[in-house]
């Protein structure tokens, strides 16, 4: 059975949430709420845990986050449209379901965009991701910093997956992404997007015949009870972006948003060190619950998505893919 979670704040009643709006001062202090998908035990929500205690520290308890996990507060997409209208002050979303509002975002959910994990950190924390950060203040969305979400890898209930042409005929879950959808059919398979909270249960009633993330979301999820193959394809890196809304981030004081930005900043290489240690516990600890590990050669996996890659040749996804590439 799938755990529930705790919220990380004092429990309020949602309909005094309601009543009472976003980012009021109680008793002198601001107060931020954070909603995000994933569960307590997740290195990305430590990660923020972390920098809420960074931002009550230098803020001297003057700024407080409170954190809603697990999707109490709603789905990501329905976070960022609640930060879209100042209902919510921040959200923690994968980059895939925002290429519906920052289109820019479309080049992180290109597959094998990223040589390594060095790469990828280097493109981020650049001149590149400094600008996909920023890209959403016309639609209410300012990026704060990105956390790692690893290498997304497909994973199934039964099926033993070596090649793209293994995934004929099979519906595989995948987040609300046109990237994504695009990069599944390029493969064979069907794509099905269903909501996080969701597909545990899709899963275990074979609404889908897999799906694909990074270990430690495989893992915290529980969704190795029922998936028995994880294939190592690793065929995409789109990181995590904490974003808040720019109708509260106008809102704060200078210092405030300079003390949120330090602890945002700090958090993400706290998160980095955290992720690596988890992700090679997480794959020990699948593998344990009987989870076969594939490592297939990537080639073909390279080949099936090359479609994709032409599609976006002279546009502007294109143009800010060759600049990843050029990257050193």
């Amino acid at each position: 059975m799938r755990k529930v979670a705790v919220c990380c704040s004092v429990v309020i009643c949602l309909s005094l949430f309601a009543l009472s709006g976003c980012g009021k001062k109680s008793a002198g202090v601001r107060v931020l709420k954070l909603a995000h998908g994933l569960d307590t035990n997740h290195p990305v929500h430590k990660a923020m845990v972390f920098m809420a205690e960074k931002v009550a520290e230098k803020s001297a308890g003057r700024l407080r986050i409170d954190i809603y996990p697990s999707e109490q507060l709603g789905t990501e997409r329905e976070c960022i449209e609640q930060l879209q209208i100042g209902a919510l002050d921040m959200t923690k979303t994968s980059s895939s379901p925002l290429e519906s509002f920052i289109p820019q975002v479309k080049v992180l959910g290109l597959p094998y965009l990223f040589r390594d994990s060095e790469h990828y950190w280097r493109v981020l924390l650049g001149p590149i991701g400094k600008e996909l950060l920023d890209a959403g203040q016309d639609v209410g969305l300012k990026g704060l910093c990105f956390y790692d979400a690893g290498a997304r890898s497909f994973y199934t209930r039964n099926r033993l997956v070596n090649t793209p042409a293994d995934l004929a005929g099979m519906k595989i879950r995948v987040q609300k992404s046109n990237m994504a959808i695009k990069m599944i059919e390029a493969m064979g398979a069907s794509a099905t997007p269903i909501d996080w909270g969701e597909l545990y249960t899709s899963l275990q009633q074979g609404v889908v015949d897999g799906a694909e993330n990074n270990p430690p979301s495989f893992y915290t999820s529980l969704h190795y009870e029922i998936c028995k193959y994880y294939i190592l394809d690793e065929h995409t890196r789109p990181p995590d972006v904490l974003l808040i809304s720019t109708i509260v981030w106008n809102k704060l004081s200078p210092e405030f948003k300079t003390i949120l930005q330090q602890a945002a900043d700090e958090s993400v290489t706290f998160q980095r060190q955290l992720w690596a240690e988890k992700e090679k516990e997480n794959l020990q600890g699948v593998e344990k619950a009987g989870v076969t590990i594939i490592r297939p050669d990537k080639k073909p996996f390279r080949e099936a998505v090359k479609s994709m890659w032409d599609e976006f040749d002279n546009t502007q996804i294109g143009e800010l893919a060759d600049r990843v590439k050029q990257v050193q």
